[in-house]
């Protein structure tokens, strides 16, 4: 029996073209972004491959590297690379802010700042935002790079590139990749280390904030400098 064309089911990339990328589910999402060079069919087929490789767990792809990318069947080097890239955009754009050096004066600042790039890091990671005397952005910075829960902070790497930019004041952060941003009593230790060598050196330390999943902790909201 003969079957118009008009009958069959609308291809992920057709509908986001018609109606949109918000109905389409994570699956169809990834067939787009995987489909040029496959079949509608195949496209769908490693999508499908894809998420299964990561039990599901959107968090794991996004921060999946290309390596692991690759390990899945019908994703080679180049179509690694688009991921990444896109999930690299996507952080970019929750990050983005009209001004190159916009002024930091809120916590909420710094979490909008960093925590697109910090939530869903596997490892523990430590940062400095750089502030001039008006509180505007020099620039931020990873000064460390730990284990799955600790990263060794030494104070010369923080004060360093604070010291080379001529920075006024810094925001000391980093990220729980339990999820949990509540401070352990090592965070507190660094903290008030860091703070009294910030008073040596006269750059001022002005908060520590943590990133989680879907929280942060301020140590100076807190109390806790």
């Amino acid at each position: 029996m003969f079957i118009s064309r008009d009958t069959e089911p609308e291809c992920p990339r057709d509908h986001l073209a018609k109606h949109g990328a918000d109905p389409l589910s994570i699956q169809e999402l990834l067939a787009v972004l995987i489909s040029p060079g496959y079949s509608r069919e195949k496209a769908s087929e490693v999508a499908v491959d894809l998420l299964k490789t990561f039990d599901g767990n959107l968090v794991d792809l996004f921060s999946a590297s290309i390596e692991q990318l690759t390990q899945v069947k019908g994703i080679g080097f180049v179509k690694a690379c688009q991921i990444k890239a896109t999930f690299e955009l996507g952080k970019r754009v929750a990050s983005y802010c009209e001004e190159e050096h916009p002024v930091i004066s809120s916590t909420e600042d710094v979490v909008k700042l960093l925590a697109p790039h910090m939530h869903f890091l596997k490892q523990e990671e430590f940062r400095v935002v750089l502030l001039n005397s008006n509180k505007r952005l020099i620039r931020h910075e990873r000064v460390s790079l730990g284990s799955l829960d600790a990263a060794f902070v030494h104070p010369r790497e923080v004060f360093r590139p604070a010291i080379a930019a001529g920075a006024a004041s810094l925001i000391l952060v980093h990220n729980h990749p339990s999820g949990d941003p509540t401070p352990s009593e090592q965070d507190i230790k660094l903290t008030e280390q860091l703070y009294m060598g910030g008073k040596i050196v006269s750059i001022e330390v002005t908060d520590h904030i943590i990133i989680g999943f879907s929280d942060h902790v301020s140590l100076k909201d807190k109390g806790l400098m």
